[in-house]
């Protein structure tokens, strides 16, 4: 093993940059982040994360101090132009099989202020505000030059830099990476209101499938309330957001009086696009979250495909530089992340299309494809899924019939234990994980204990009892005795029986064999 001197470089402190540099911290790996604006921006922005990404705000170490702030969202009800609810797709608001509601509803600036703290909390973490970044010098030891909060220049040589700064990113610009453009630009109007008291909503996503003009409602948090209307190619964007026709916008929800006692927060417009790099990664030089990819808000994912990405790229990068992986490992970020984030991408695509046009010659077409689809029974659960799992590759065995839960995020239940009651990521901690149905022989036990691994057998494991299967359940149903866990619990490899446990330990022996081995040539 090698000792990292060098502190990783992240350029951004928003949510993505905020949780690289403290999912590294877990790892012992100091980081820098260099952030331009010299106070956190205070306006809201993102307000929906799945239970996957809840997860690894948990890996980050920020879940209990967050979810006060959240609250577990219903599901979505599609609403034509006369107000009228064509069909609701309910979602439980009970923990999942990650351990967190489906969908939770948030206030960005709440996350942000969890993860500042915690921060902050933390000695290996060196956040420098007012720092613009000038030039960021690639290959194996990158050098980042900005300028610094007195005026001055200055210079951080990185062990890897990891570009998190917007989709206006100047790492990406530096790097000479270009984007794929889907040619999704859309005007919406954006409203953000905290009323005095709450209003009689449903708790849900109101999507307005209004051909006259598409928009989305929904409650927060609190008595926080969004709003996002499509402005019509050459609408006079003063007139939309006049008083008048605030008051018009709002009308189906808010009184004039209601809406005269309440705070708007933001009123803006913004266009939404749908972007990704061509590639993700120049030498040691990252890209990640918007810097890397951009998507229309239609399924909710912009900010948990940022979160996904910092944590692929985290460990993967730890174990590079801890010497425990080759630099070959860091190639399968870009090749694990970018054909997730397209696929959020052109999902969201499609969704505005069928939810939201309304301007071109198939309006027609669409609304009453979207009107039969609605009458399918039990459509809700054919809505795409936003985990879906890894394909082949150096850190996925091939899946087959016999081997489905390869490439899947296996399930997080409670369990009882002495200490208390705790979520089996944290009794797994932060690296790879062997689990199986079953103990192990004694020989086995301790060849785990000397290659590192840690070892849970599920059927002894006293889960909290809960509408979803219990991992010994989801093994059974796949006749899976036992499988080997990536530090993010995707399941790298699986084993049907007792006997076939060798197999998995052989996976994972060789592969830190050849990562060591190339290390030391």
């Amino acid at each position: 093993m090698t000792a990292q001197r060098d502190p990783v470089v992240i350029v951004g402190a928003g949510p993505v940059g905020l949780a690289c540099a403290l999912l590294f911290a877990k790892r012992g790996v100091a980081t820098v982040i260099l952030e331009r604006h010299r106070e956190p921006y205070p306006l809201p922005r993102a307000v929906h994360l799945d239970d996957e990404v809840f997860r690894i705000l948990q890996a980050v170490g920020v879940d209990e101090k967050f979810a006060p702030h959240t609250r577990a969202m219903p599901g979505m009800r599609l609403i034509n132009g006369r107000g009228r609810v064509m069909t609701e797709f309910a979602r439980s608001t009970e923990d999942g099989a990650n351990g967190y509601p489906l969908g939770s509803m948030f206030d960005q600036p709440d996350l942000e202020g969890v993860l500042l703290d915690e921060a902050a909390s933390v000695d290996l973490i060196d956040l420098r505000r007012g720092c613009q970044v000038i030039d960021v010098a690639g290959g194996a030891r990158p050098v980042v030059c900005y300028e610094n909060s007195s005026g001055e220049t200055d210079f951080v040589d990185a062990a890897a830099v990891i570009g998190c700064d917007g989709a206006n990113s100047l790492v990406r610009d530096q790097l000479g990476i270009t984007m794929r453009d889907f040619h999704f630009d859309e005007r919406w109007l954006v409203i953000d209101v905290l009323t005095p008291a709450p209003l009689d909503v449903w708790g849900g996503v109101h999507q307005i499938c209004d051909p006259d003009r598409a928009a989305t409602f929904m409650p927060v948090t609190g008595n926080r309330y969004r709003w996002e209307f499509r402005v019509h190619d050459g609408e006079d964007l003063d007139a939309l957001r006049s008083e008048q026709t605030l008051q018009k916008l709002l009308s189906p929800w808010m009184t004039p009086s209601e809406l005269a006692d309440s705070q708007i927060m933001r009123q803006a417009v913004y266009t939404f696009r749908a972007r990704v790099a061509h590639t993700w990664r120049s030498g040691r030089v990252f890209l990640a979250g918007d810097s890397a990819h951009q998507t229309p808000p239609f399924v909710g994912q912009g900010l948990g495909s940022g979160l996904r990405d910092a944590f692929n790229l985290t460990w993967k990068l730890a174990d590079v530089l801890d010497g425990s992986a080759p630099e070959s490992l860091l190639d399968t970020y870009e090749s694990e992340r970018k054909p997730h984030a397209t696929r959020i991408i052109l999902t969201a695509l499609a969704v505005g299309w069928a939810l939201t046009g309304g301007q071109d010659r198939l309006a027609s077409v669409r609304r009453a494809a979207v009107t039969a689809v609605c009458h399918v029974p039990r459509i809700a659960h054919a809505l795409p899924d936003a985990s879906p799992s890894l394909r082949h590759g150096p850190l996925v065995r091939r899946r087959g019939i016999l081997s489905r839960l390869n490439g899947t995020l296996f399930p997080q239940p409670r369990a009882c234990t002495a200490g208390g009651i705790h979520r089996l990521d944290n009794l797994l901690g932060p690296r790879y994980a062997l689990i199986t149905r079953g103990p192990l022989r004694d020989d086995t036990a301790h060849r785990l204990a000397r290659m590192g691994l840690t070892h849970t057998d599920v059927e002894a494991l006293a889960c909290v009892p809960s509408t979803n299967p219990s991992p010994s359940e989801v093994m059974r149903a796949h006749h899976t005795y036992a499988v080997l866990l990536r530090p993010d619990r995707v399941v790298m490899a699986s084993a049907r029986t007792e006997a076939d446990v060798e197999q998995l330990l052989s996976v994972y022996r060789r592969a830190h064999r050849t990562h060591i081995t190339n290390v030391a040539a």
